[in-house]
Formats: structure tokens, C-alpha cells, sequence
């Protein structure tokens, strides 16, 4: 079945919201997605129509199997994407997502094949987030937050959650990075930031914010 960049970012969003709350309302829809309740409205009937989500009468809605497939689809296309444009083409990883997020939409399958093969058929993107393989099954990584770790546990970053320009700038000022090794040294409990020690750096104080957002394993 074919879908408009539209209808594949909204099924994308719909995806993202449901693996935190289980079923989602149109107003949480429309906050995501920065537009009105209405417009949110009209872009549902059209995907119960494609028979693509599921209702729970006065609770909300969710993607049904065949719509969490799509979604996978175009989230996994997104991750090789980004994987390709950092590792190939050397963009610094705050700059890939909104190029990631135009060819997400190219439908060639044959394409998605070819260079999932040519990558390696990577299993995490740059940012550390899983990339589902071509069955749709995602690849599970033991982590947890930085702001949870004990203090001087050397410990390795493997993923961020808050993936925005600005966080991924700020990290990149402060040499953080996947693979970063590092230790907290301090918890402050004024306010929550961390004060921590990447591997050969001078300690830098961090935000318990940021701190939320940067997930780390054992070495």
C-alpha cells in the first residue's frame, strides 16, 4: 500500500506516542504533530479507512499490527538514513534528522535493501537508537540514564533520547559522544546536575536535564 509523506508522519508519531502511553488521544496528536485538533481528525478517518488503527471507545486510538509495520518501515529507513550520512558522507550527527526525515519517504524497497546491505545492516543509528531489521524486529540494548548511575562507576554512552540540535551540539562541545566513557564524580542535590569525567577531559558539570537524556551501559 502506498501512503503520502503525511499519512507516514503521522504514523510514525502515532507509533512513538503509543510505546509511552499505550492508546493516544487526538489532542496529544496534535501537540506532536503542531497543528490542529481537526486536521488530526481528517488524517484518522483517512488511516482507519487503510485499516491501520484501532479504537478503544472514550480512550483513545492506537496502531494495529499492520500499522505498526508501517511504522517501522519508515522508522527503520529514517536510522539507515542517518547511519549513511554520518558514517559515509562525515555529517556531524545534530545534522542529520531533517534530512533523514525527507528520504524516510523513499518507497523503494529494493533501494532500503541494497543499502542496508551496503552499511552492513547496521543495528543501532548514531544517536544509539535501535534500527528495526527488515521483519520489523528491533534489537533490545541493556542501558539506563546517566542521571540513575553511581558515583565513579565507569560507564560507556549508548544512546540519547532528546535527539534536538541543540542537546546534540551541546554534548558534541562537551566530547560526548556513543562510545564515550565516563564517570560521574558528583551528584548535587540543589538542583540535580551531575558532575562528570569523560575519559582524559578536565570534570564539567552537566544538567540533570541533559543528564535524563544520555543513556549509558556497564564497559
Amino acid at each position: 500500500m502506498i501512503f503520502t509523506t503525511s499519512e507516514e508522519n503521522y504514523i510514525k508519531s502515532i507509533f512513538h506516542l503509543q510505546q509511552q502511553t499505550g492508546l493516544v488521544n487526538t489532542n496529544a496528536l496534535a501537540a506532536e504533530m503542531k497543528t490542529r485538533a481537526a486536521s488530526v481528525t481528517d488524517m484518522l478517518i483517512k488511516l482507519k479507512g487503510k485499516k491501520l488503527l484501532q479504537y478503544e471507545k472514550y480512550k483513545g486510538f492506537k496502531l494495529n499490527e499492520a500499522g505498526k509495520k508501517t511504522a517501522l518501515d519508515v522508522i527503520r529507513k529514517h536510522r539507515l538514513w542517518e547511519f549513511f550520512l554520518v558514517v559515509h558522507l562525515k555529517f556531524d550527527w545534530d545534522k542529520v534528522h531533517n534530512i533523514a526525515e525527507d528520504l524516510e519517504h523513499i518507497s523503494s524497497e529494493e533501494l532500503i535493501h541494497r543499502l542496508d546491505n551496503f552499511l552492513g545492516n547496521p543495528s543501532f543509528d548514531p544517536h544509539g537508537d535501535p534500527i528495526p531489521d527488515k521483519h520489523g524486529k528491533i534489537p533490545v540494548i541493556n542501558q539506563q540514564s546517566l542521571s540513575t548511575i553511581p558515583l565513579k562507576k565507569m560507564v560507556t554512552v549508548s544512546s540519547v533520547s532528546n535527539q534536538s540540535a541543540q542537546m546534540l551540539e551541546m554534548l558534541k562541545h562537551y566530547n560526548i559522544a556513543l562510545g564515550t566513557q565516563l564517570t560521574v564524580n558528583r551528584k548535587f542535590e540543589f538542583d540535580g546536575s551531575l558532575e562528570i569525567k569523560v575519559l582524559k577531559q578536565s570534570p564539567c558539570i552537566i544538567s540533570e536535564q541533559v543528564a535524563k537524556n544520555v543513556f549509558v551501559h556497564d564497559v
